[in-house]
């Protein structure tokens, strides 16, 4: 018998849906589409209409506004970069001088500069763009993206270029522990990655507990991110 003709034997049809969504089936198929990989998912998602997720909206983007805002004023920053721009909801509660923002979705990339269209302190460009790939900024930024990077090469590359690209700081909103949650979500323990790979050369400035840790009752207004920010030495 199948896990799920099991879990719909002992639950009824009714609780079986809902418990075939957590185990992450897709509904009304038998067998889950196979993962096109970190890049293609996200750039199919946007084009179905789908946004960066529930952390860029509502009292989760507000709680990340206010921690940013007031670092980047602390610090007097001038330059941000940050690796995983999205559709720009986050961005919209933002107060930076200057502003890059890299994605590897050409679809989320345009709603960016539709949405900003004329605010000349704000630019977008595709991760692979080779005309960018030697940009720095004063803070760079990481924001809720580790634990989508799911492919140890992909997530090694993305590390690796987000630090190199900084000058002072860089800043991770994510997860801490590993802990493989789906297809497209892998949580990593990405202090380990630092320490062994940074050679020392950066050290944990601050750390910010989530205003809203991550409750299961209410999945879509709460994280399993908290801030972590790094000082070059």
């Amino acid at each position: 018998m199948s896990l799920k003709s099991l879990v719909a034997k002992i639950l009824g049809k009714k609780n079986s849906k809902r418990v075939k969504k957590l185990l992450g089936y897709n509904q009304g198929n038998a067998a889950q589409k196979k993962f096109p990989g970190s890049e293609k998912y996200w750039d199919q998602r946007y084009k179905k209409n789908k946004n960066s997720g529930a952390g860029s909206y509502g009292r989760l983007a507000e709680f990340k506004a206010e921690i940013i805002n007031e670092f980047v004023q602390k610090n007097r920053i001038e330059t941000i970069i940050e690796y995983g721009s999205g559709d720009g909801n986050q961005l919209k509660l933002a107060n930076y001088p200057n502003y890059v923002g890299f994605d590897v979705s050409d679809t989320a990339l345009e709603l960016c500069r539709q949405e900003f269209e004329g605010d000349t302190t704000k630019n977008f460009f595709h991760m692979e763009d080779p005309e960018q790939i030697t940009r720095r900024a004063q803070l760079t930024m990481s924001l809720d993206v580790l634990y989508h990077l799911v492919e140890d090469e992909v997530f090694n590359g993305y590390m690796t270029r987000l630090f190199n690209s900084s000058d002072r700081f860089v800043m991770i909103y994510s997860s801490n522990y590993e802990k493989e949650m789906a297809d497209h979500v892998r949580s990593r323990k990405f202090t380990d990655w630092v320490d062994s790979n940074m050679n020392g050369s950066w050290k944990l400035k601050e750390f910010i507990k989530n205003k809203f840790p991550f409750s299961e009752d209410q999945p879509d207004t709460t994280s399993i991110s908290d801030f972590y920010i790094y000082e070059k030495q």
